[in-house]
């Protein structure tokens, strides 16, 4: 992907966007960061949103699994891209985690983006 800033086009949540008109140094510190730390390495945007994805069911987070979903999808992530990175969580996080995961996924992606294999 050739944009620097592809993130730029998804809405935050409602949350996130009340925080930021609390305290918008703290959200300009942190947004700050985030850039700073994507673009720092030789990952591609896409790669990079398929380890957070990852991170993000590790830590059981459903709002970050969610935006990693959309933004993985923004980045050029395929739906099957997105749920195998779920899958491979399946050994190191349990099959229960997975699943619950594999649910979060579902609902940004929709049923409709079900791959056809068994």
């Amino acid at each position: 992907m050739s944009s620097e800033d592809y993130q730029n086009d998804t809405p935050p949540p409602g949350s996130y966007t009340n925080f930021k008109r609390r305290y918008p140094a703290v959200i300009e510190a942190y947004e700050k960061l985030g850039k700073t730390c994507h673009w720092q390495g030789p990952l591609e945007p896409k790669l990079r949103e398929l380890v957070k994805l990852g991170i993000s069911l590790g830590a059981g987070l459903e709002g970050a699994t969610r935006a990693h979903v959309r933004l993985g999808i923004k980045a050029g992530a395929s739906p099957d891209e997105i749920r195998h990175a779920a899958l491979l969580a399946t050994t190191t996080l349990g099959f229960p985690s997975m699943m619950r995961s594999m649910t979060w996924i579902d609902d940004e992606l929709g049923d409709e983006t079900a791959s056809e294999k068994p």
